[in-house]
């Protein structure tokens, strides 16, 4: 049955608090969710491994080079949608059935390719386990990175029989990939507005992420008056604000603070430290990174004013991405003049990109809306996108 795995793990990491679902790299949902890919994949006679950085592989025939490699990931944002990463996932496996439904006999190596921590919601790292399969993050900050508990990453994947002493670049396996397709449910409008259920990815916008952290005077919220006050939870309110306004006058970027963390906490005090992330995504590198110097400025700014001090510290990294040219155009051959649009959303395939050809196919979104439990795609859109991934492996294999 098309799609039946989606039924299969509707109620795995449902998030009765806010909505959606809420699936962390290895923990409770994502575990199970992983022993349900491994599952679905046999099923189907595939072979699974993990490799040395948690991702996971099932191989349609004996593992070889120059694989034609389609996947996505598991993992979600806290309180997520029920499509981003799975539809990916999920449309893989049943290309693959239908292919061996059909008698197709591949000539080439073909796999379905799970990342870990594609979201960064639990080490804070988008893409993490792509990155660390092609290098693009050094493996000792990557064991040292912690989650909101205080877990190491390298302590995370010991726990699940991941040896932490072996993450990093993996050039064996990577050397593998003769090719890349992630298949994801689109992030934004653009199919929308379009009328059109499955488009190609054409570029990526360059994206960051970084800790803005705001020190004042913790002190008591009843014996001090409002004249006696360096509240840095003010400063980072002003702040907060200031980063809508900067992303408004540079064409086409994107800023947002989605999450702030007051030290110590109690309703009582006025806090010492405020830590907030910002997420700020532009057209080219060098947009990005103007934008977010304004923003620091104006941070700077707001900090001043409240008798505060800043600092801002980049956390990850992801230049503009340019999809492969001749994947797209190949793609163009065989499913006919779809749709070519950028996106600013970061993928897996964005950081292997720059390693392997690399391509995307997006679903249409009826909602518009993603990284939210009204993440939405029709079934007749996502069977299309099922058609268009089979209609490129037949021809890729």
């Amino acid at each position: 049955m098309l799609l039946g795995g989606l039924a299969e793990i509707a109620d795995v990491g449902r998030d009765s608090r806010r909505g959606g679902y809420s699936r962390h790299l290895w923990q409770g949902a994502d575990l199970e969710l992983r022993s349900w890919f491994v599952e679905r994949a046999e099923r189907l006679g595939l072979e699974v491994e993990t490799d040395r950085n948690g991702n996971l592989w099932a191989w349609w025939g004996s593992p070889g080079a120059d694989a034609v490699v389609i996947g996505s990931h598991l993992d979600s944002v806290p309180g997520g949608g029920a499509y981003d990463g799975p539809l990916g996932v999920v449309s893989s496996l049943d290309a693959i059935a239908r292919l061996q439904a059909s008698g197709f006999v591949p000539t080439r190596p073909c796999a379905v390719l799970v990342f870990a921590e594609e979201e960064g919601s639990r080490f804070g790292i988008a893409c993490l386990g792509s990155r660390l399969l092609a290098g693009a993050i050094d493996a000792d900050r990557a064991r040292a990175l912690t989650d909101r508990d205080g877990v190491t990453l390298a302590d995370a994947a010991r726990q699940v029989g991941v040896d932490p002493a072996h993450l990093g670049v993996d050039r064996v396996t990577l050397a593998r990939i003769g090719l890349f397709i992630e298949l994801h449910v689109e992030q934004g409008r653009g199919l929308i507005d379009l009328g059109q259920p499955v488009a190609v990815a054409s570029s990526i916008l360059a994206h960051g992420r970084w800790r803005l952290t705001v020190t004042g005077q913790g002190n008591h919220a009843g014996a001090t008056t409002m004249d006696e006050r360096r509240d840095p939870m003010v400063a980072t309110a002003q702040a907060i604000v200031a980063v809508q306004a900067a992303a408004r006058q540079h064409t086409g970027a994107r800023a947002t603070i989605g999450r702030i963390e007051a030290i110590p906490g109690g309703t009582n005090v006025i806090a010492s430290r405020v830590h907030a992330w910002l997420d700020a995504r532009a057209e080219t590198d060098a947009e990005t990174r103007v934008l977010v110097a304004d923003i620091q400025a104006r941070a700077q700014q707001a900090a001043e004013q409240n008798g505060c001090f800043i600092t801002l510290t980049e956390e990850s990294w992801a230049g503009a991405v340019q999809f492969n040219p001749g994947l797209r155009a190949r793609f163009a051959a065989v499913l006919g003049q779809v749709p070519q649009l950028p996106t600013g959303a970061g993928h897996d395939a964005g950081v292997l990109a720059a390693q392997v050809p690399s391509a995307m196919l997006f679903v249409r979104n009826p909602t518009g809306i993603s990284h939210a439990p009204e993440e939405f795609a029709e079934v007749a859109d996502c069977v299309a996108g099922i058609d268009a991934l089979e209609l490129v492996l037949r021809d890729l294999l």
